[in-house]
């Protein structure tokens, strides 16, 4: 177990970092915009789901040769990145779809497990998530207190947990401004065109920048 010291650290460091909106927190916006409240919930499940087995990996001493492998870096960053461009386009190209769903729900059915899984891909394939939990995590392990990997577990836990509820804040704010959008299809066309563009140019930072926050 990790001590309640370095727990406690560790969640104010979590809950300071987690705040200030990252690539996480745009992709659960712009899904928001384009496919409403509903798939923004699934799609920021989605990405935390994907921290579980990151941190395994990580607690594994995996992510470390991912971290250390530029190849392998760059590649995982540079499919996560066409996925989401990919996840724009889509979105641009549906947004007519996407008015009518908005004033008639049955007019657009979706598949929930897709959606859930589209966050998981989007969670899974970024690399720098790998690097932020090898670089943080083992500064708040005790090595006194033992189960090394349990407690680096334990903290990857407590960040996703921390993270569904920050990014559902912004889910159920950009679900509010598109509930207004909504009233016009030409607003609601707009607005999914707009969440498609952020997952895009989400997909073209992610691949250009180094270490920005995860």
């Amino acid at each position: 177990m990790v001590p309640p010291d370095n727990l406690l650290a560790f969640t104010l460091a979590a809950l300071v970092l987690i705040a200030i909106p990252g690539p996480a927190v745009l992709f659960s916006v712009g899904r928001t915009l384009a496919l409403g409240r509903v798939g923004g919930f699934l799609s920021v499940a989605g990405v935390t789901l994907a921290l579980i087995p990151i941190v395994g990996l990580v607690a594994l001493g995996v992510g470390g040769i991912v971290a250390r492998s530029v190849p392998l870096f760059t590649a995982l960053k540079i499919v996560g990145a066409l996925y989401l461009v990919y996840l724009g386009v889509q979105a641009i190209r549906h947004r007519k779809r996407a008015a009518s769903a908005a004033i008639d729900p049955a007019a657009l059915p979706r598949s929930h497990g897709r959606q859930l899984w589209q966050g998981f891909v989007v969670g899974i394939t970024n690399p720098k998530t790998i690097a932020f939990f090898v670089a943080v995590l083992p500064q708040f392990v005790d090595l006194s207190a033992g189960a090394v990997a349990f407690q680096m577990l334990e903290l990857g836990v407590v960040f996703a947990v921390i993270a569904l509820l920050c990014d559902s804040v912004w889910v159920i704010a950009a679900a509010a401004a598109r509930t207004w959008f909504a009233r016009s299809p030409r607003r609601i066309e707009a607005l999914t065109a707009t969440g498609g563009g952020m997952m895009i140019g989400l997909g073209g930072l992610l691949a250009v920048t180094g270490g920005a926050k995860a």
